[in-house]
């Protein structure tokens, strides 16, 4: 990903993370924006130049724009080293057409060259569609995260 790129990236993507967080009660939308940006610097401190993170564009091969991004971090998780997928996009206009499926395929070769175990990821559990591309690429799910908001009448 070039440094151009990714100014733009880094503020679509808080922008985006700290929707979702409003949308799923994770967070109130006041100071959200500010938060999500805040969160995202703590966890590429140097930007692009932050160990072991890994930001890719997806492009079109035939049109050449950027169809989509992919952030990756060499973690330590459950004692195993892991490629864990920190935002995997692609844009509304290219979606469906197999280039999630490649850049996870291409991430697999990737995670493999670095020595690491396994690939893990957090999807959304209202993003039914991201659920099955990675259940049909051999993903299982290692846990489910739910919450109640409690309203007066509990």
């Amino acid at each position: 990903m070039s440094s151009r790129c990714f100014s733009d990236y880094r503020l679509a993507e808080a922008a985006s993370f700290a929707d979702e967080s409003v949308a799923c009660g994770r967070w109130p939308s006041e100071g959200a924006l500010a938060r999500s940006i805040a969160e995202f610097d703590e966890l590429l401190p140097q930007g692009l130049a932050t160990p072991k993170n890994y930001l890719y564009e997806m492009v079109s091969p035939e049109e050449g724009p950027t169809v989509g991004y992919l952030w990756f971090a060499a973690e330590e998780r459950n004692g195993q080293q892991v490629a864990f997928i920190y935002d995997i996009q692609v844009r509304e206009a290219y979606r469906r057409q197999g280039y999630a499926r490649r850049a996870l395929l291409e991430l697999q070769g990737v995670a493999k060259s670095l020595g690491l175990s396994r690939v893990s990821l957090h999807v959304a559990g209202e993003n039914v569609e991201a659920q099955a591309l990675y259940a049909k690429l051999g993903f299982s799910v290692m846990g489910i995260s739910m919450s109640k908001a409690l309203s007066p009448d509990d």
